[in-house]
Protein backbone atom coordinates (compact mmCIF):
# COMPACT_ATOMS: atom_id res chain seq x y z
CA UNK A 1 0.00 0.00 0.00
CA UNK A 2 1.12 3.58 -0.65
CA UNK A 3 0.59 6.83 1.24
CA UNK A 4 -2.12 7.64 -1.30
CA UNK A 5 -3.99 4.43 -0.38
CA UNK A 6 -4.02 5.34 3.31
CA UNK A 7 -4.97 8.96 2.55
CA UNK A 8 -7.92 7.79 0.45
CA UNK A 9 -9.11 5.50 3.25
CA UNK A 10 -8.97 8.28 5.82
CA UNK A 11 -10.85 10.57 3.46
CA UNK A 12 -13.52 7.90 2.92
CA UNK A 13 -13.90 7.63 6.69
CA UNK A 14 -14.15 11.39 7.14
CA UNK A 15 -16.80 11.58 4.41
CA UNK A 16 -18.89 9.15 6.47
CA UNK A 17 -18.19 10.91 9.78
CA UNK A 18 -19.23 14.37 8.70
CA UNK A 19 -18.52 17.71 10.48
CA UNK A 20 -18.16 18.28 14.23
CA UNK A 21 -16.89 14.73 14.80
CA UNK A 22 -13.75 12.98 15.98
CA UNK A 23 -12.43 9.43 15.58
CA UNK A 24 -10.06 7.85 18.08
CA UNK A 25 -8.29 4.56 17.45
CA UNK A 26 -5.57 3.08 19.70
CA UNK A 27 -3.17 0.51 18.29
CA UNK A 28 -2.95 -3.03 19.67
CA UNK A 29 -0.89 -3.42 22.85
CA UNK A 30 2.23 -5.56 23.06
CA UNK A 31 1.39 -9.11 24.19
CA UNK A 32 3.68 -10.85 26.64
CA UNK A 33 4.67 -14.44 25.80
CA UNK A 34 6.44 -15.29 29.01
CA UNK A 35 8.53 -13.42 31.55
CA UNK A 36 10.55 -10.82 29.57
CA UNK A 37 9.75 -12.21 26.12
CA UNK A 38 6.96 -10.71 24.00
CA UNK A 39 5.15 -12.13 20.99
CA UNK A 40 6.15 -10.67 17.65
CA UNK A 41 4.18 -7.49 17.33
CA UNK A 42 1.33 -7.14 14.85
CA UNK A 43 -0.67 -3.97 14.96
CA UNK A 44 -4.44 -3.64 14.96
CA UNK A 45 -5.84 -4.22 11.46
CA UNK A 46 -8.01 -1.10 11.49
CA UNK A 47 -5.06 0.96 12.70
CA UNK A 48 -2.90 -0.27 9.84
CA UNK A 49 -5.76 0.17 7.38
CA UNK A 50 -5.86 3.90 8.12
CA UNK A 51 -2.18 4.60 8.61
CA UNK A 52 0.28 1.86 7.61
CA UNK A 53 1.93 2.60 10.97
CA UNK A 54 3.12 -0.52 12.79
CA UNK A 55 4.59 0.67 16.10
CA UNK A 56 2.93 -0.09 19.44
CA UNK A 57 1.99 2.65 21.91
CA UNK A 58 0.29 4.73 19.25
CA UNK A 59 -3.10 6.35 18.75
CA UNK A 60 -4.79 7.75 15.63
CA UNK A 61 -7.03 10.79 15.99
CA UNK A 62 -9.01 12.04 12.98
CA UNK A 63 -10.83 15.37 13.15
CA UNK A 64 -12.61 16.31 9.89
CA UNK A 65 -12.21 19.96 9.02
CA UNK A 66 -9.62 20.77 11.70
CA UNK A 67 -7.69 23.81 10.40
CA UNK A 68 -4.35 22.66 11.85
CA UNK A 69 -4.57 19.17 10.36
CA UNK A 70 -7.23 16.48 10.25
CA UNK A 71 -5.01 13.43 10.86
CA UNK A 72 -3.05 13.29 14.10
CA UNK A 73 -0.75 10.45 15.09
CA UNK A 74 0.35 10.05 18.70
CA UNK A 75 3.41 7.78 18.94
CA UNK A 76 6.64 7.21 20.83
CA UNK A 77 9.33 9.85 20.64
CA UNK A 78 12.72 9.18 19.09
CA UNK A 79 15.00 7.73 21.78
CA UNK A 80 18.41 6.50 20.67
CA UNK A 81 19.10 4.63 23.91
CA UNK A 82 15.86 2.65 23.67
CA UNK A 83 16.20 2.16 19.92
CA UNK A 84 19.55 0.43 20.50
CA UNK A 85 17.73 -2.19 22.56
CA UNK A 86 14.33 -2.46 20.90
CA UNK A 87 14.61 -1.09 17.38
CA UNK A 88 13.79 1.91 15.24
CA UNK A 89 11.12 4.46 16.14
CA UNK A 90 9.59 6.82 13.63
CA UNK A 91 9.11 9.61 16.14
CA UNK A 92 7.13 12.74 15.40
CA UNK A 93 9.08 13.69 12.26
CA UNK A 94 8.76 10.18 10.84
CA UNK A 95 5.04 10.08 11.58
CA UNK A 96 4.63 13.16 9.38
CA UNK A 97 7.25 12.52 6.69
CA UNK A 98 6.91 8.75 6.31
CA UNK A 99 3.29 8.10 7.29
CA UNK A 100 1.47 11.22 6.12
CA UNK A 101 0.27 12.55 9.48
CA UNK A 102 -0.75 16.22 9.42
CA UNK A 103 0.59 16.53 12.94
CA UNK A 104 2.17 14.23 15.52
CA UNK A 105 2.59 14.34 19.27
CA UNK A 106 4.39 12.16 21.82
CA UNK A 107 2.14 9.39 23.13
CA UNK A 108 2.92 10.63 26.65
CA UNK A 109 1.03 13.86 25.86
CA UNK A 110 -2.22 12.09 24.98
CA UNK A 111 -3.99 12.86 28.28
CA UNK A 112 -3.13 16.54 27.99
CA UNK A 113 -4.14 17.02 24.35
CA UNK A 114 -7.09 14.73 23.68
CA UNK A 115 -9.69 16.40 25.93
CA UNK A 116 -9.17 19.60 23.96
CA UNK A 117 -9.70 17.74 20.69
CA UNK A 118 -12.90 16.17 22.03
CA UNK A 119 -14.29 19.51 23.19
CA UNK A 120 -17.11 20.86 21.06
CA UNK A 121 -17.58 17.73 19.00
CA UNK A 122 -21.09 16.33 18.55
CA UNK A 123 -20.06 12.74 17.84
CA UNK A 124 -17.06 10.62 18.79
CA UNK A 125 -16.27 7.54 16.72
CA UNK A 126 -14.69 5.03 19.09
CA UNK A 127 -15.17 1.32 19.78
CA UNK A 128 -15.75 0.54 23.44
CA UNK A 129 -14.87 -2.86 24.87
CA UNK A 130 -11.79 -3.81 22.83
CA UNK A 131 -9.20 -2.29 25.15
CA UNK A 132 -10.67 -1.85 28.66
CA UNK A 133 -7.69 0.17 29.89
CA UNK A 134 -8.12 2.67 27.07
CA UNK A 135 -11.89 2.70 27.64
CA UNK A 136 -11.22 4.00 31.14
CA UNK A 137 -9.12 6.83 29.76
CA UNK A 138 -11.81 7.68 27.24
CA UNK A 139 -14.45 7.81 29.96
CA UNK A 140 -12.14 10.00 32.02
CA UNK A 141 -11.70 12.52 29.20
CA UNK A 142 -15.44 12.67 28.58
CA UNK A 143 -16.20 13.12 32.28
CA UNK A 144 -13.61 15.87 32.49
CA UNK A 145 -15.46 17.79 29.78
CA UNK A 146 -18.87 17.13 31.34
CA UNK A 147 -17.67 18.38 34.70
CA UNK A 148 -16.45 21.55 33.00
CA UNK A 149 -19.82 22.33 31.40
CA UNK A 150 -20.23 25.41 33.63
CA UNK A 151 -17.13 26.79 31.96
CA UNK A 152 -18.84 26.46 28.60
CA UNK A 153 -17.11 23.25 27.57
CA UNK A 154 -19.11 20.77 25.53
CA UNK A 155 -18.48 17.03 25.26
CA UNK A 156 -19.71 14.66 22.51
CA UNK A 157 -23.30 13.58 23.06
CA UNK A 158 -23.03 10.47 20.93
CA UNK A 159 -20.45 7.66 20.79
CA UNK A 160 -20.52 5.74 17.51
CA UNK A 161 -18.74 2.42 17.06
CA UNK A 162 -15.76 3.13 14.84
CA UNK A 163 -15.15 -0.53 14.01
CA UNK A 164 -18.55 -0.94 12.37
CA UNK A 165 -17.92 2.10 10.18
CA UNK A 166 -14.51 0.78 9.10
CA UNK A 167 -15.89 -2.72 8.57
CA UNK A 168 -18.03 -1.49 5.69
CA UNK A 169 -15.04 0.23 4.08
CA UNK A 170 -12.79 -2.80 4.51
CA UNK A 171 -15.34 -5.20 3.04
CA UNK A 172 -14.73 -3.85 -0.47
CA UNK A 173 -11.17 -4.40 -1.67
CA UNK A 174 -9.30 -1.92 -3.85
CA UNK A 175 -6.97 -2.89 -6.71
CA UNK A 176 -3.99 -2.56 -4.36
CA UNK A 177 -5.61 -4.80 -1.77
CA UNK A 178 -6.56 -7.42 -4.35
CA UNK A 179 -2.99 -7.40 -5.66
CA UNK A 180 -1.66 -8.09 -2.15
CA UNK A 181 -4.23 -10.84 -1.55
CA UNK A 182 -3.47 -12.44 -4.91
CA UNK A 183 0.22 -12.55 -4.01
CA UNK A 184 -0.52 -14.03 -0.57
CA UNK A 185 -2.67 -16.69 -2.27
CA UNK A 186 0.02 -17.50 -4.85
CA UNK A 187 2.67 -17.93 -2.15
CA UNK A 188 0.27 -20.05 -0.09
CA UNK A 189 -0.52 -22.24 -3.09
CA UNK A 190 3.17 -22.87 -3.63
CA UNK A 191 3.49 -23.76 0.05
CA UNK A 192 0.71 -26.34 -0.30
CA UNK A 193 2.45 -27.79 -3.37
CA UNK A 194 5.69 -27.98 -1.42
CA UNK A 195 3.89 -29.75 1.43
CA UNK A 196 2.40 -32.32 -0.97
CA UNK A 197 5.80 -33.03 -2.49
CA UNK A 198 7.46 -33.30 0.92
CA UNK A 199 4.92 -35.46 2.72
CA UNK A 200 5.43 -39.18 3.24
CA UNK A 201 4.59 -41.75 5.94
CA UNK A 202 6.59 -41.51 9.14
CA UNK A 203 7.08 -37.76 9.12
CA UNK A 204 5.76 -35.52 11.85
CA UNK A 205 3.00 -33.02 11.23
CA UNK A 206 5.24 -30.20 12.43
CA UNK A 207 7.88 -31.14 9.86
CA UNK A 208 5.32 -30.53 7.12
CA UNK A 209 4.37 -27.28 8.82
CA UNK A 210 8.03 -26.23 8.72
CA UNK A 211 8.07 -26.66 4.94
CA UNK A 212 5.00 -24.43 4.66
CA UNK A 213 6.50 -21.69 6.84
CA UNK A 214 9.76 -21.90 4.89
CA UNK A 215 7.92 -21.26 1.64
CA UNK A 216 6.05 -18.33 3.18
CA UNK A 217 9.15 -16.61 4.52
CA UNK A 218 11.23 -17.32 1.41
CA UNK A 219 8.68 -15.28 -0.53
CA UNK A 220 8.49 -12.20 1.72
CA UNK A 221 5.56 -13.40 3.85
CA UNK A 222 7.10 -13.17 7.30
CA UNK A 223 4.18 -14.75 9.08
CA UNK A 224 1.28 -17.11 8.52
CA UNK A 225 -2.09 -15.39 8.57
CA UNK A 226 -3.18 -17.81 11.35
CA UNK A 227 -1.75 -20.90 13.07
CA UNK A 228 -1.42 -23.60 10.42
CA UNK A 229 -3.56 -26.73 10.71
CA UNK A 230 -1.62 -29.84 9.71
CA UNK A 231 -3.82 -32.76 10.73
CA UNK A 232 -3.12 -36.34 9.71
CA UNK A 233 -5.78 -39.05 9.96
CA UNK A 234 -8.23 -38.47 12.79
CA UNK A 235 -6.66 -35.08 13.53
CA UNK A 236 -8.15 -33.88 10.25
CA UNK A 237 -11.55 -34.28 11.90
CA UNK A 238 -10.68 -31.55 14.43
CA UNK A 239 -11.71 -28.28 12.82
CA UNK A 240 -9.19 -26.06 14.62
CA UNK A 241 -6.42 -28.58 15.25
CA UNK A 242 -3.09 -26.72 15.68
CA UNK A 243 -0.98 -29.02 17.87
CA UNK A 244 0.64 -30.53 14.74
CA UNK A 245 2.61 -33.01 16.86
CA UNK A 246 1.62 -36.47 15.56
CA UNK A 247 3.41 -38.80 13.20
CA UNK A 248 1.84 -39.32 9.78
CA UNK A 249 0.55 -42.81 9.00
CA UNK A 250 0.73 -44.63 5.68
CA UNK A 251 -2.95 -44.92 4.75
CA UNK A 252 -4.19 -41.67 6.26
CA UNK A 253 -5.23 -38.43 4.66
CA UNK A 254 -3.49 -35.18 5.62
CA UNK A 255 -5.59 -32.02 5.92
CA UNK A 256 -3.61 -28.77 5.72
CA UNK A 257 -5.28 -25.42 6.34
CA UNK A 258 -2.57 -22.79 5.90
CA UNK A 259 -2.29 -19.31 4.46
CA UNK A 260 0.37 -16.63 4.32
CA UNK A 261 0.01 -13.00 5.33
CA UNK A 262 1.48 -10.43 2.96
CA UNK A 263 1.49 -6.72 3.72
CA UNK A 264 -1.21 -7.33 6.36
CA UNK A 265 -3.45 -9.30 3.94
CA UNK A 266 -4.35 -12.95 4.46
CA UNK A 267 -4.69 -16.00 2.30
CA UNK A 268 -6.64 -19.01 3.57
CA UNK A 269 -6.28 -22.29 1.68
CA UNK A 270 -7.10 -25.86 2.66
CA UNK A 271 -6.05 -28.97 0.78
CA UNK A 272 -6.47 -32.63 1.73
CA UNK A 273 -4.33 -35.37 0.23
CA UNK A 274 -3.10 -38.91 0.96
CA UNK A 275 0.04 -39.27 3.06
CA UNK A 276 1.32 -42.04 0.79
CA UNK A 277 0.40 -40.23 -2.41
CA UNK A 278 -2.55 -42.40 -3.49
CA UNK A 279 -6.20 -42.03 -2.49
CA UNK A 280 -7.94 -45.24 -1.43
CA UNK A 281 -11.33 -45.85 -3.05
CA UNK A 282 -13.32 -44.77 0.05
CA UNK A 283 -11.13 -41.68 0.44
CA UNK A 284 -11.56 -40.81 -3.22
CA UNK A 285 -15.33 -41.23 -3.05
CA UNK A 286 -15.66 -38.83 -0.12
CA UNK A 287 -13.08 -36.43 -1.53
CA UNK A 288 -14.89 -36.06 -4.83
CA UNK A 289 -18.14 -35.30 -3.02
CA UNK A 290 -16.43 -32.43 -1.22
CA UNK A 291 -14.76 -31.25 -4.42
CA UNK A 292 -18.06 -31.29 -6.32
CA UNK A 293 -19.70 -29.39 -3.46
CA UNK A 294 -16.97 -26.78 -3.55
CA UNK A 295 -17.26 -26.33 -7.31
CA UNK A 296 -21.03 -25.93 -7.01
CA UNK A 297 -20.59 -23.36 -4.25
CA UNK A 298 -17.98 -21.35 -6.18
CA UNK A 299 -20.36 -21.15 -9.15
CA UNK A 300 -22.81 -19.32 -6.88
CA UNK A 301 -20.26 -16.60 -6.09
CA UNK A 302 -21.34 -13.71 -8.33
CA UNK A 303 -22.90 -10.27 -8.02
CA UNK A 304 -26.61 -10.37 -7.22
CA UNK A 305 -26.52 -13.69 -5.40
CA UNK A 306 -26.80 -13.55 -1.64
CA UNK A 307 -24.25 -14.66 0.92
CA UNK A 308 -25.91 -17.96 1.75
CA UNK A 309 -26.31 -19.29 -1.80
CA UNK A 310 -22.82 -20.86 -1.97
CA UNK A 311 -23.55 -22.64 1.33
CA UNK A 312 -26.92 -23.88 0.10
CA UNK A 313 -25.30 -25.24 -3.06
CA UNK A 314 -22.58 -27.04 -1.09
CA UNK A 315 -25.09 -28.53 1.35
CA UNK A 316 -27.21 -29.91 -1.50
CA UNK A 317 -24.23 -31.68 -3.13
CA UNK A 318 -22.81 -32.97 0.15
CA UNK A 319 -26.15 -34.35 1.31
CA UNK A 320 -26.83 -36.07 -1.99
CA UNK A 321 -23.34 -37.57 -1.98
CA UNK A 322 -23.70 -38.89 1.55
CA UNK A 323 -27.08 -40.33 0.61
CA UNK A 324 -25.63 -42.09 -2.43
CA UNK A 325 -22.86 -43.65 -0.33
CA UNK A 326 -25.35 -44.84 2.30
CA UNK A 327 -23.97 -42.60 5.04
CA UNK A 328 -27.38 -40.90 5.21
CA UNK A 329 -30.74 -42.53 4.65
CA UNK A 330 -34.04 -40.93 3.65
CA UNK A 331 -35.41 -38.45 1.16
CA UNK A 332 -32.93 -35.81 -0.03
CA UNK A 333 -35.20 -32.80 0.53
CA UNK A 334 -36.09 -33.92 4.06
CA UNK A 335 -32.45 -34.63 4.93
CA UNK A 336 -31.49 -31.11 3.84
CA UNK A 337 -34.41 -29.55 5.71
CA UNK A 338 -33.58 -31.48 8.89
CA UNK A 339 -29.87 -30.63 8.45
CA UNK A 340 -28.98 -34.31 8.78
CA UNK A 341 -25.67 -33.54 7.07
CA UNK A 342 -24.48 -31.72 10.20
CA UNK A 343 -23.29 -35.01 11.69
CA UNK A 344 -20.54 -34.90 9.07
CA UNK A 345 -20.49 -31.22 8.05
CA UNK A 346 -20.98 -28.87 10.95
CA UNK A 347 -19.62 -25.51 9.79
CA UNK A 348 -20.47 -22.82 7.26
CA UNK A 349 -19.11 -22.87 3.72
CA UNK A 350 -17.10 -19.68 4.00
CA UNK A 351 -16.30 -16.32 5.56
CA UNK A 352 -15.05 -12.89 4.51
CA UNK A 353 -11.33 -12.66 3.88
CA UNK A 354 -9.01 -9.66 4.00
CA UNK A 355 -6.68 -8.15 6.59
CA UNK A 356 -8.06 -10.67 9.07
CA UNK A 357 -8.48 -14.29 8.08
CA UNK A 358 -12.06 -14.13 9.37
CA UNK A 359 -12.46 -10.64 8.05
CA UNK A 360 -14.90 -7.93 8.99
CA UNK A 361 -18.26 -7.23 7.39
CA UNK A 362 -21.90 -8.04 8.10
CA UNK A 363 -23.31 -11.25 6.65
CA UNK A 364 -26.88 -10.00 6.96
CA UNK A 365 -28.32 -6.55 6.31
CA UNK A 366 -31.77 -5.73 7.60
CA UNK A 367 -32.24 -9.33 8.66
CA UNK A 368 -31.61 -10.64 5.13
CA UNK A 369 -28.55 -12.38 3.72
CA UNK A 370 -26.22 -9.82 2.21
CA UNK A 371 -26.02 -9.54 -1.56
CA UNK A 372 -22.59 -10.26 -3.03
CA UNK A 373 -20.92 -7.32 -4.79
CA UNK A 374 -17.75 -6.81 -6.81
CA UNK A 375 -14.69 -6.28 -4.62
CA UNK A 376 -15.72 -8.64 -1.84
CA UNK A 377 -13.43 -11.60 -1.10
CA UNK A 378 -14.63 -14.75 0.62
CA UNK A 379 -13.53 -18.32 1.22
CA UNK A 380 -15.39 -21.35 -0.08
CA UNK A 381 -14.59 -24.35 2.10
CA UNK A 382 -17.01 -27.29 2.37
CA UNK A 383 -15.83 -30.41 4.16
CA UNK A 384 -16.72 -33.81 5.55
CA UNK A 385 -15.53 -35.10 8.92
CA UNK A 386 -16.21 -38.71 9.87
CA UNK A 387 -14.71 -39.89 13.14
CA UNK A 388 -15.82 -43.33 14.34
CA UNK A 389 -19.61 -43.47 14.86
CA UNK A 390 -20.80 -47.03 15.49
CA UNK A 391 -23.50 -46.87 12.81
CA UNK A 392 -20.97 -46.09 10.03
CA UNK A 393 -18.87 -48.68 8.19
CA UNK A 394 -15.28 -48.64 9.46
CA UNK A 395 -13.90 -47.94 6.00
CA UNK A 396 -15.11 -44.35 6.40
CA UNK A 397 -13.74 -43.84 9.93
CA UNK A 398 -11.28 -41.05 10.80
CA UNK A 399 -11.61 -39.31 7.47
CA UNK A 400 -11.40 -35.51 7.53
CA UNK A 401 -11.61 -33.66 4.22
CA UNK A 402 -11.84 -29.93 3.55
CA UNK A 403 -11.12 -28.05 0.33
CA UNK A 404 -10.87 -24.28 0.61
CA UNK A 405 -10.18 -21.51 -1.88
CA UNK A 406 -10.12 -17.72 -1.78
CA UNK A 407 -12.65 -16.21 -4.17
CA UNK A 408 -12.96 -12.62 -5.37
CA UNK A 409 -16.35 -11.37 -6.49
CA UNK A 410 -15.88 -9.63 -9.85
CA UNK A 411 -18.25 -7.48 -11.91
CA UNK A 412 -19.30 -10.47 -14.02
CA UNK A 413 -18.73 -13.44 -11.70
CA UNK A 414 -15.75 -14.56 -9.66
CA UNK A 415 -12.01 -15.13 -9.69
CA UNK A 416 -10.42 -17.92 -7.63
CA UNK A 417 -7.29 -16.28 -6.24
CA UNK A 418 -5.90 -19.59 -4.95
CA UNK A 419 -6.39 -21.64 -8.13
CA UNK A 420 -2.67 -22.50 -8.35
CA UNK A 421 -3.06 -25.01 -5.50
CA UNK A 422 -3.95 -28.42 -7.04
CA UNK A 423 -7.18 -30.05 -5.89
CA UNK A 424 -8.16 -32.62 -8.55
CA UNK A 425 -7.39 -36.20 -7.48
CA UNK A 426 -5.28 -36.95 -10.56
CA UNK A 427 -3.30 -33.71 -10.23
CA UNK A 428 -2.51 -34.34 -6.57
CA UNK A 429 -1.44 -37.93 -7.13
CA UNK A 430 0.72 -36.97 -10.12
CA UNK A 431 2.38 -34.16 -8.19
CA UNK A 432 3.20 -36.42 -5.25
CA UNK A 433 4.44 -39.21 -7.54
CA UNK A 434 6.92 -36.80 -9.17
CA UNK A 435 8.51 -36.07 -5.80
CA UNK A 436 9.20 -39.75 -4.96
Amino acid sequence: MTKKDFLRRRQDLMDIMGPDTIAILPNAPIANRNRDVDYNYRGDSNFHYLSGFDEPESVIVIVPGRPHGEYLLFCREKDLAKEIWDGYRAGQEGAIDLYGADDSYPITDLDDILPGLLEGKEKAFYTMGKLPSFDQRMVGWLNHLRNASRQGKHSPTEIIELDHTLNELRLFKSKSEIKAMRYAADVSAQAHIRAMQFTQPGQWEYQVEAEIIHEFMKNDCRSPAYPSIVGGGENGCILHYIENNHRLKNNDLLLIDAGAEYDYYAADITRTFPVNGTFSNPQKALYNIVLDAQKAAIEEVKPGNHWNQPHEAAVAVLTEGLLNLGLLKGKLSKLIKKESYREFYMHRTGHWLGMDVHDVGDYKVGGQWRELEAGMVLTVEPGLYIRDPEHIDKKWHFTGIRIEDDVLVTKIGHDVLSKAAPKEVDDIEALMAEAK
